[in-house]
């Protein structure tokens, strides 16, 4: 599933085609993905403008100017093809772990846009899903409440950590990847932060805090480590698992300075470390690290 830099890259290559602009006509060629689209989901649509396009945790937002929100989450196979007007040819934003047919039958959604835009959204898989939500309940839409703090937001601190850590008996891993703490953490980019902390993903997430709930030295190591990893990664275009693109069509390039991930039995990076990189299973997913400078 696209983590959080692969959906903000797909927000970066939407907004070009989308924000200030709208919608002309909205075509959906089936009554569902992972859930049924809304009801009038086209007609509501039709003649509201995009008055902005954020990313909250792992979703995509289009804010409208009928006072809705549209809700899109891609799933695993979701991906837009974007056509500015003037293009010959569109552009693929997304195609993720899982190779994609994009034969005309899985493109489920077509949003034409006033003065020639367009977006398609394919999805074989159908894991994806849209919905219409009032803005004044989007606050406290299921899909919306209680998602944790944006991870390179001002929110996310060695104190929030620590306070959210005290008396944890998880895993730091379970503990990042826990949308309610920290939002839109996935397991690859937890494997690099946890890496440039020098943290072991099988430690303790108590470990973060003191006995007085105050964080511990390590606490403001794994925000830097969560911020820049993120950072360097949306500048690479997010990770290529298979053949995710960027707006331009090129493949994302994070995925070649990975420190750990998928490096199982590959020597350590770090400088003057001597370890081999090792994979272990938690939850169901594979975690790498290094056992000798990751403590």
């Amino acid at each position: 599933m696209p983590e959080l830099p692969e959906v903000e890259t797909v927000r970066m290559g939407l907004e070009p085609v989308l924000l200030g602009a709208t919608f002309a006509r909205v075509a959906i060629n089936r009554a569902d993905l992972r859930f049924p689209f809304p009801e009038n989901f086209a007609k509501r649509l039709a003649g509201s403008r995009v008055l902005s396009l954020e990313r909250r945790a792992k979703y995509l937002l289009a804010h409208l100017s009928s006072d809705e929100a549209l809700l899109m989450h891609l799933g695993m196979t979701g991906r837009f093809h974007v056509q500015r007007p003037g293009d010959n040819a569109p552009h693929l934003l997304g195609d993720y772990e899982y190779e994609t047919d994009v034969t005309p039958k899985h493109q489920h959604a077509v949003f034409e846009m006033r003065g020639g835009g367009r977006v398609t959204y394919a999805d074989p898989r159908r894991f994806g899903y849209m919905l219409l939500i009032p803005e004044s309940e989007l606050a406290q839409h299921p899909m919306m409440r209680g998602l944790g703090v944006e991870p390179l937001s001002d929110a996310l601190t060695a104190d929030y950590l620590a306070q959210r850590a005290v008396g944890r008996r998880s895993d730091l891993k379970a503990f990042l990847m826990d949308q309610r703490i920290v939002a839109g953490l996935g397991n690859i980019y937890v494997c690099e932060a946890l890496f440039h902390a020098g943290l072991k993903p099988t430690r303790t997430a108590s470990a973060l805090a003191t006995r007085g709930g105050k964080p511990a030295p390590h606490a403001a190591r794994l925000v830097a480590g969560i911020k820049s990893v993120l950072t360097a990664a949306i500048a690479a275009g997010g990770s290529t698992l298979r053949d995710y693109r960027q707006a331009d069509g090129s493949s994302g390039a994070f995925q070649n300075t990975f420190k750990v991930y998928g490096r199982e039995g590959e020597p350590c990076m770090r400088p003057s470390c001597r370890g081999t990189v090792k994979r272990v299973v938690q939850g169901g997913r594979s975690s790498f690290f290094c056992p000798v400078c990751q403590h």
